[in-house]
């Protein structure tokens, strides 16, 4: 199944073709050139962003996946348009929205939405190894990202429980919040980590909010620890290299072991011997390699998507839509809209096997 996936729920627009687990396009456009100014997403200039480019990003999944020379023109041999439904930013929501819509309804294609959370926890469909993705069911998901840090129990495409999710701050906006304190470049994230590796993770014990008794999570007190550190050095912007090395890695490593810990606890309670991490945070290689030897220690397989499919992207979307238009799901005519919070759901009782 030919699915055509439109993602524009934040900072990135992004359009793909993907051909059941196999991905024939995969275009991204950032937008962190835009945003780097602000040290952070602005909504408005997103919105804006993604009206500009979205229809060109389109086209040049369309030209990758059928060719030089095609173009939108060529979506009728398509069986399907996906687009990120939510959660997200409005405005940048609405944009995806309106062009997956428009380009469904031009070339008579079903229309799906994906929420953005259920992508991510899909995309290690887009695997290799057709016969592992069969055998991956059962897991538990980690989604771990700027804007989300939930856990899932994902039994089946379309068969989920939620176990624990942010309740504040999620760890991918913290590492922004936490490199725009020690005056770092936008995205935070990977200048966190990239200084890090100059740093000792044990230079400063930050405390771990593990939440004990519940598997959600809380990372605000956290962000609050470092910047009262950061305050009560006596030091002043700009740091030294040694100081705020020693501050990422140290702050990295509390965000690390609390994702690992609270992770494998939900691991354990619910008897699952496979965890999955996605979503941007999961590029990082510090959790990486943390994950990677916990779960060895416990017993546990534990898998992450390429590096291309932990931040935003559209063959997720893709993948996940063709899913769920395998299974007859798509959109009815008035039922359209997108949806900032829009929550994670399944899709009824019966499952589907990944293709």
């Amino acid at each position: 199944m030919l699915v055509l996936g439109v993602e524009t729920s934040c900072d990135e627009t992004a359009a793909a073709v993907v051909d059941g687990g196999r991905i024939l396009s995969n275009v991204v456009s950032s937008q962190a050139d835009i945003h780097e100014a602000y040290s952070g997403v602005v909504p408005e200039l997103a919105s804006r962003a993604h009206m500009e480019r979205v229809a060109a990003v389109m086209e040049r999944a369309l030209r990758g996946a059928f060719g030089a020379g095609s173009g939108l023109a060529d979506a009728r041999r398509l069986d399907g348009v996906a687009f990120t439904q939510g959660p997200g930013l409005a405005g940048a929501l609405l944009v995806g929205k309106v062009a997956a819509q428009t380009l469904a309804w031009a070339a008579g294609l079903p229309l799906v939405g994906v929420n953005h959370v259920e992508a991510h926890a899909l995309s290690i469909g887009l695997a290799p190894n057709a016969a592992s993705r069969r055998r991956l069911f059962p897991y538990l998901a980690l989604i771990v990202s700027g804007g989300h840090t939930d856990l899932l129990r994902v039994d089946a495409p379309g068969r989920y429980r939620v176990i624990g999710r942010t309740r504040d701050d999620a760890a991918g906006e913290v590492f922004d919040k936490v490199a725009k304190l020690l005056g770092l470049p936008y995205p935070g994230g990977p200048a966190v980590e990239r200084l890090s590796r100059a740093g000792d993770p044990d230079a400063v014990r930050f405390p771990r909010p593990y939440l004990r008794g519940t598997h959600d999570f809380s990372f605000s007190g956290l962000k609050t620890a470092v910047l009262y550190h950061v305050r009560g050095s006596g030091l002043r912007a700009p740091y030294p290299r040694r100081f705020a090395a020693d501050v990422c890695a140290s702050f990295q490593e509390a965000v690390v072991e609390t994702l690992i810990e609270k992770t494998l606890s939900a691991a354990r309670e619910l008897a699952l011997r496979r965890v999955v991490v996605a979503g941007g945070v999961a590029a990082n290689s510090r959790l990486r390699a943390r994950f990677f030897s916990r779960a060895r220690g416990e017993g546990l397989s534990v898998l992450f998507p390429a590096m291309s499919l932990c931040t935003d992207n559209a063959a997720m979307v893709a993948y996940a839509g063709g899913l769920k238009l395998r299974r007859g799901l798509r959109l009815r005519a008035g039922r359209f809209a997108a949806d900032p919070a829009l929550p994670i759901t399944s899709w009824g009782n019966k499952s589907i096997t990944a293709a």
